[in-house]
This record gives C-alpha cells, structure tokens and sequence, in this order.
C-alpha cells in the first residue's frame, strides 16, 4: 500500500513537470511572437529604403490603374504652381492634351486600316475627309471627360504640386463619331458602321 508521503511527493513532482511544461511554451511562444516582429521590422524598413544619395519619391494618380485599356482612354498628368488653383488647371490640360493626342493616334490607325480596305480609288480624300471629322468630334467630347483621380501636395518651398488623372470610354467616342459620319451627306456611300467598329475595336484590343 502506497503511503502518505509517496503520494505527496508525487503529486509535486507532477506539479513541477508542468509548471515546467507551461513555463517552455510561454518561452516558446515570446521566442515566435519576436522574430515575427523582428521579422516585419526588417521587411518593412527593406520596402522603405531608398538607395543612399536617393529619396523616394511619391506620386499620385498613377500606376496600373489608371493605364488605358480596350474599354477606355486614360491619360494623368502633374502640374507645379505658387497658385493651387493654377496648378490643378494646368494638370488638368495637360492631361486633356495626352487624351486627346492618344485618341487621335488610335483614331488614325482605326481610319488607316479602315480605308486601306476601301474599294473606291479616292482613298486620299475619303481619309482626309475622315480625319476632318473624327478629329472633330474628338475635341467636342473632350469637355465630358471624367476625372478619375484628383490630388493636390504642397512642396517645403511653398509651391502646389497637383496629380490628376481622366478618362473617357471608347464606346462612347465610336458612338460620337458614328452620328457625326452617318450625318455627312457625301459619306453614305461609303460609310460601314459595323466595319468601322470593327476596326476600332481591333485597335482597342491592343491596350495593354
């Protein structure tokens, strides 16, 4: 028959064990909590760095989001000026101007692979009658532009910085210039909606 004392004395034995047991986890489990810490530190003063003599340097209105695609134009642009309000206009220009000169290049290409295809022998003219039009058109839309991205920073010296980005949606223009060339008399003849489309599209796919 086991006595008294031995029962004591085991008892406390298993006491010990998992006071021992308890303290190793909770040693464990700080050991895990600082490298992981340690860890994120180091990772994120790694992303934050800047090669020596270089300073990061943060834009806005920019990166993938704001790159035109099949179903859309976008164009950014930034602008500098003791004016805030100066700044913003002048952004706002400049962007207009990269819209507007895109638009015309996909516009050129679209009427180029459109006309190429023509049977008729006046190609030249029918272009250029074309590009008259479209381009046209190409500046009257520019006033319904959407400003997709807007932001205004202010430098040590006290001057304005302003980011913007805009954009207009390809189905909207293709449709603008469909009511404008289907309204030209000397066009009927030889203006094919759904081939002119088509074509445009082909050009859209292109966007990366």
């Amino acid at each position: 028959m086991i006595s008294y004392q031995t029962l004591k004395e085991f008892e406390n034995l298993i006491h010990k064990a998992m006071k021992t047991t308890i303290k190793s986890s909770v040693i464990l489990l700080a050991l895990v909590a600082s490298f992981s810490i340690t860890g994120c530190k180091s990772k994120k003063k790694t992303e934050a760095a800047a090669p020596v003599g270089e300073v990061l340097v943060n834009e806005y209105c920019t990166g993938p989001e704001f790159f035109s695609d099949k179903k859309t134009f976008r164009a950014n642009a930034v602008s500098e000026s003791m004016n805030q309000q100066i700044a913003k206009d002048k952004a706002l220009v400049e962007a207009k101007a990269h819209l507007a000169s895109f638009i015309n290049t996909t516009i050129k290409s679209t009427l180029d692979n459109y006309v190429k295809d023509n049977t008729h022998n006046n190609r030249e003219d029918l272009e250029q009658k074309y590009e008259g039009l479209t381009r046209e058109v190409v500046n009257q839309k520019l006033s319904g532009i959407r400003v997709i991205c807007d932001k205004v920073t202010k430098s040590p010296e006290g001057n304005f910085k302003a980011y913007v980005a805009i954009e207009y949606g390809a189905d909207e223009l293709v449709q603008a210039i469909n009511d404008r060339l289907t309204k030209e008399e000397s066009l009927k003849v030889d203006y094919d909606y759904e081939k002119f489309k088509k074509t445009f599209d082909e050009e859209m796919s292109k966007m990366k």
